[in-house]
């Protein structure tokens, strides 16, 4: 399939879904939005500090003055590969983010910031790889939605999750059941909605990846007790259009802890 058709058909995938909405609140109808996250794995020591320092003084302060913004950025402490830092960046052009490396290369400023960052010597890198991915919106959920205590650095976590389709049949009907219900059983269970993606270019395809906040393990907890117990939500996964089989073959769940700079 051609780069213009594959992107063209995950694009679609959420734009589906959206004709069986069922009413859930979503945030007030808005041109959705485009992240790109950056998964940098790394190694305990100098090196992991210095990664934290280049998105702290360079990375997120030039992406702020690109007007993108709230940027993410966590550390990992639980999930299958630790230390690593997760960096979300939100934007309203899937241009912007595809480009994104080649602008900030033209950038003296941000430059001068990372240099410490980009000169690491292969003995002591600053990191070991570093993966990105590129996502759309869901056309129910448009916007990033960063929870209250963001803007006060209070307490929270955050929790992402990642469900591959074992088809871009059984995708599609995933991210309709989102459209169809599941926001609002999310809702009702007491979790904050952060952002709900299509991946459009990225690993172990089609998959899609949402992000929920708590303010702590023990809320996270009683969320998903709340939200596995619904009512709504058994009606909801039991429905034949979504039971006929298994639609999701994997989860990834990753708990994350906001870092210093991090702006959610």
């Amino acid at each position: 399939m051609h780069r213009r058709q594959f992107l063209a058909a995950s694009l679609a995938a959420s734009a589906l879904a959206v004709t069986h909405d069922a009413g859930a609140q979503a945030p007030a109808p808005a041109k959705r939005e485009f992240y790109q996250i950056r998964r940098y794995s790394l190694v305990s020591g100098p090196q992991a500090r210095l990664t934290e320092t280049y998105l702290s003084e360079a990375l997120i302060p030039a992406l702020s003055r690109m007007g993108m913004g709230p940027i993410g950025a966590f550390r990992l402490d639980f999930g299958p590969e630790t230390p690593t830092f997760e960096v979300l960046i939100p934007s309203p052009s899937l241009e912007a983010l595809a480009g994104l490396d080649l602008t900030l290369n033209k950038n003296d400023e941000f430059l001068k910031a990372a240099d410490p960052f980009f000169s690491a010597p292969a003995s002591a890198p600053a990191f070991q790889r570093v993966e990105y991915s590129l996502l759309a919106a869901f056309e129910g959920w448009p916007r990033l939605t960063p929870p209250a205590s963001s803007a006060t650095k209070g307490k929270r976590l955050f929790q992402m999750r990642t469900y591959e389709s074992p088809s871009y049949k059984d995708h599609v009907r995933k991210v309709e059941m989102f459209h169809s219900g599941e926001f609002q059983i999310f809702l009702d269970a007491g979790c904050h909605l952060v952002f709900f993606g299509d991946t459009l270019v990225g690993q172990r395809m089609p998959n899609l990846t949402y992000m929920l906040s708590f303010e702590d393990l023990a809320a996270l907890d009683a969320g998903w007790d709340k939200f596995r117990n619904a009512p709504a939500w058994k009606k909801l996964s039991s429905d034949p259009r979504y039971a006929f089989e298994p639609i999701v073959s994997n989860i990834t769940n990753l708990i994350l802890a906001p870092l210093a700079a991090s702006q959610l």
